[in-house]
């Protein structure tokens, strides 16, 4: 779990990165949009794969037996939501910022896609900090003995064997068939 703290305090500098170059970009005139956004795009898209990744794997751990680890995972989930819709915002800025290639009637201006890079960067500021939350949770958790034992205690009785199941009804005896 101590890695998997590191690695969410790691997104969220990123997240914040992300978000200033799409500031940046959005500042200014656009003029080259592939060349401008399209490393933002891509550096986007490969954040949400890793984070989609890190979720899935805690998902799969003993997370969500933790205190709150489901409840987290959720948050998280969100945040990878945002991320990933940070990029697509962010190839919409491509795709409008191109049209006035093949249109006539296009937006001569680049007001639509600064508006794209501007929700870009406001998902990305959400994400980064739904992570900051989650991460500092799970640190204090890490930190405190009597949390981690209490992690522990949780995780056993998710792992431990399931108390099997008394029918309330009788089941109805089984019909035997005759033979001749």
């Amino acid at each position: 779990m101590t890695e998997h703290t590191r690695l969410l305090g790691e997104v969220v500098p990123e997240l914040e990165k992300l978000s200033a170059e799409a500031a940046r970009i959005q500042e200014g005139e656009i003029t080259k949009p592939l060349r401008e956004i399209a490393p933002l795009s891509l550096r986007t898209h490969e954040l949400a794969m890793k984070c989609t990744r890190q979720v899935h794997d805690l998902s799969v751990s003993q997370y969500p037996a933790m205190k709150d680890g489901a409840e987290n995972l959720v948050h998280l989930v969100g945040a990878c939501a945002q991320i990933s819709l940070a990029a697509t915002l962010c190839n919409l800025a491509i795709h409008h910022r191109t049209e006035t290639v093949l249109y006539e009637d296009a937006d001569p201006t680049p007001a639509t896609s600064r508006d794209q890079l501007r929700r870009a960067g406001d998902e990305m500021q959400q994400a980064a900090t739904t992570y900051s939350i989650v991460a500092r949770r799970l640190s204090r958790r890490l930190a405190s003995f009597s949390a981690r034992v209490e992690d522990r205690q949780l995780i056993a009785e998710a792992l431990g064997p399931s108390p099997q199941k008394v029918p309330s009804t009788p089941s109805p005896p089984i019909a035997r068939r005759r033979t001749r």
